[in-house]
């Protein structure tokens, strides 16, 4: 009797620890140049994934979290809002800043970082050089090999021209010269060469491209152009514009139920 009942325990002890653990994860959500963690939702991203098991969690932004009720043991979705006009290195603080205290409430989960336009590159330049271990980047016409259009407005913003674009509600040109000289398109000395030469963390990274996109050529979409990461990243091809929409919710829950099954 004792022996069978030794026998049992035996069979419970390694059943216990044969049985695999399945990590959970936090998705954070970036976004691009003029924008901020609204553009997400509005486009009804978080809508979908929430319907899809997802639990928003809140949105982060500089005067303060607007956090969500969170049970235990559940995959969960936070947007954050960046300074959008900033150079990339004072945005990749920011965030920097709100992954630590993400990682702090939820020790046990994986993140997971989706960046849009400049987002993408943010997020990207956060994984090289900051502490917080990333599970993998999905970016979605994201510039990272820059774009003419960042250089066209610092053509203007060393012009005459600079001098009358307040007055016809294009500040914003001369608010964001440093963001624009980081988004150049790559070349030797400038902010995305550097970056694009950085040894890159291991870990899943996915190229949504836009095709059609007036913003942002598809090569530099196209994280397998970074010197880095050559041959690393997923591809995803898609039709539209430069902006966000529904799609991409649908097309989000269906690439991660694949990359973190």
């Amino acid at each position: 009797m004792m022996v069978r009942i030794l026998q049992f325990i035996t069979l419970i002890t390694f059943f216990l620890i044969s049985v695999p653990t399945y990590a959970n994860y936090t998705l954070v959500f970036i976004h691009g140049y003029l924008s901020d963690g609204s553009n997400w939702r509005l486009a009804g991203i978080i809508d979908t994934l929430q319907h899809n098991g997802w639990q928003d969690a809140g949105h982060l932004f500089p005067n303060g979290p607007l956090l969500g009720s969170i049970q235990s043991d559940t995959n969960n979705i936070y947007t954050v809002t960046l300074p959008s006009e900033a150079p990339l290195p004072i945005q990749a603080q920011w965030l920097d800043i709100y992954l630590q205290n993400l990682q702090q409430r939820h020790p046990d989960n994986q993140l997971v970082l989706i960046g849009h336009s400049a987002g993408g590159v943010v997020a990207r330049l956060v994984m090289v050089t900051g502490k917080i271990k990333i599970k993998g980047l999905i970016s979605i016409a994201s510039p990272h090999l820059g774009t003419d259009k960042a250089e066209l407005a610092t053509y203007i913003n060393n012009s005459p021209a600079s001098l009358i674009t307040p007055m016809l509600g294009l500040g914003t040109i001369n608010r964001s010269q440093g963001l624009y000289l980081d988004l150049i398109r790559e070349r030797p000395y400038s902010l995305l060469f550097w970056l694009n030469h950085q040894p890159h963390p291991k870990g899943f990274y996915v190229s949504i491209i836009r095709n059609g996109d007036d913003w942002v050529a598809p090569y530099s979409q196209d994280m397998n152009n970074v010197s880095a990461l050559r041959g690393l990243s997923k591809i995803i091809v898609t039709i539209g514009n430069h902006s966000l929409n529904f799609s991409d919710g649908v097309l989000l829950v269906n690439l991660l139920n694949k990359l973190l099954k």
